[in-house]
């Protein structure tokens, strides 16, 4: 197979509402697809391929048909092939490997990827009736009612708690950790909304506990946003001469759409990519100095700990209470066991700090790796990165996406 490099990155303000700014996923898309195209400083003629991954335009904008809006970027771009890939939450990291393949298989050798979403169209309850076409709606929607994506990860904490125990603090922890991560992050969503652990525990008119065990603050919010990436061959990476990340291992795997025919909490298919990406890449789990992982919900940052092997079954909680996954300025070494086998986790600060912008999300993992990587993420920068690992996750656990980046040669 054709090695893969990324050699630019853009993104958007996830802070930002579109729709109040007169703005469209038309304009999402051009934003960050911009902005990759001129951080990578390539000729827009050298882009042979479009890829835009996204979860529900077709129900939060009624558009569809996006992979056109590519071709707006440059007249140059006009008469690339185009396609636009969903799996959820995971749109962005399906959309991400549908580009690499092409590279891989030596079909194209530089591919635009693009992941977008703007959510902020409707109202919560109708946003939060979107959402569950992430799951098998028509079952999950009867048993569950209203705000039924929040139910269901209160239904995977609630079996966690069952198996191996979990209190109210080693869920706030989660929500805590990734707001104050977002602080060093100029474009993440919640930069300005610090979070105390007091806060994230304590039930309030603020912070409801709609889906018990979880609150409000341990949930990821509604987001706008894009993220984009040139990806390219070896070939071309070389002829570029621009320094770059190469893709060194995925998995990629497909539950079943109902969360009652997963094992849970164990969730083995979801664990069977990231085995893929460590043996593809030649790599342990101890061998990765940080990570993006899918925290939609409090819940589900706990779960990756495990599915990731960063930590034995039941032992996420203990890992979160240690301060391993926290950046080192925030963290206490002298508690931590082994302080070399830290590993940041969402240190730009995840779904919950940075926003989910969904179909966004695994393209902005990317994007995050490619920062940390090329030592150019600021106040957030995890010390001497050499891999990274981002964990993509659509459903409960249904699509998931792992990825294994290092620094390009």
């Amino acid at each position: 197979m054709e090695p893969v490099y990324v050699v630019g990155a853009g993104r958007t303000d996830f802070k930002r509402h579109f729709k109040k700014e007169g703005k469209t996923i038309r304009d999402i898309i051009l934003e960050s697809a911009r902005g990759a195209i001129a951080d990578a400083g390539v000729d827009p003629l050298d882009i042979q391929s479009g890829v835009v991954g996204n979860f529900a335009a077709g129900l939060f904008t009624r558009q569809l048909h996006l992979g056109a809006f590519l071709t707006e970027i440059d007249t140059k771009l006009r008469g690339i092939p185009t396609l636009h890939v969903e799996a959820a939450c995971a749109s962005g990291g399906v959309a991400v490997l549908t580009a690499a393949q092409q590279i891989m298989a030596g079909i194209h050798d530089v591919v635009l990827v693009v992941g977008a979403e703007q959510q902020k169209t409707m109202p919560p309850a109708d946003g939060s009736d979107v959402l569950l076409a992430a799951g098998d709606y028509d079952s999950e929607k009867a048993r569950y009612g209203e705000f039924a994506i929040p139910k269901l990860f209160a239904h995977i904490a609630q079996a966690y708690k069952e198996r191996h125990g979990l209190t109210n603090e080693d869920l706030a922890r989660v929500a805590v950790k990734n707001r104050a991560h977002a602080r060093k992050n100029p474009l993440a969503q919640t930069r300005d909304k610090p979070m105390t652990l007091e806060q994230a525990c304590t039930v309030s008119a603020e912070n409801p506990q709609f889906a018990p065990p979880l609150k409000s603050s341990d949930c990821s919010q509604i987001t706008d946003g894009g993220a984009a990436l040139i990806l390219c061959s070896e070939k071309f990476a070389k002829k570029l001469r621009k320094p770059s990340i190469r893709l060194l291992g995925y998995g990629h795997t497909t539950d079943h759409l109902a969360i009652d025919k997963k094992d849970v909490p164990e969730f083995s298919i979801a664990r069977k990519a990231a085995d893929q990406a460590y043996v593809m890449a030649g790599l342990q789990p101890r061998d990765m100095n940080a990570a993006e992982v899918h925290d939609c919900f409090s819940i589900s940052e706990i779960v990756a700990y495990e599915i990731l092997r960063f930590a034995p079954p039941g032992g996420g909680p203990k890992l979160l209470e240690s301060g391993a996954t926290m950046l080192p300025f925030l963290r206490n070494d002298s508690a931590i066991r082994d302080p070399q086998s830290a590993i940041p986790i969402n240190p730009g600060g995840g779904l919950m700090g940075d926003g989910h912008p969904v179909g966004a999300t695994g393209v902005r993992q990317v994007v995050e790796a490619y920062c940390q990587l090329m030592q150019a993420a600021g106040e957030r920068q995890v010390p001497n990165t050499k891999r990274y690992l981002t964990f993509n996750m659509g459903g409960t656990m249904t699509t998931t996406v792992v990825m294994i980046w290092g620094r390009g040669e």
